[in-house]
């Protein structure tokens, strides 16, 4: 898979780093509850120009932008 140069800097992106202007969501986002402050949600994204899709969580236990592999 080819990433354009915006989804290779999406994937280096912080926790509150936005999504970049070609991705755009797919799907419903996921919100996993737990006990406060243990609450997350995920998010997947797909990049329309290279096809790159990706997952935002916000769990601090995860990496804030995950490309995937297929």
């Amino acid at each position: 898979m080819n990433l354009c140069e915006l989804c290779e800097d999406q994937a280096k992106k912080s926790l509150n780093g936005k999504p970049h202007e070609y991705l755009v969501k797919i799907g419903t986002c996921r919100i996993f509850t737990g006990k406060k402050p243990r609450g997350f949600e995920e998010q997947d994204y797909q990049c329309v120009a290279c096809k790159a899709k990706f997952t935002q969580s916000s769990n601090k236990n995860d990496l804030p932008w995950t490309l995937w592999h297929g």
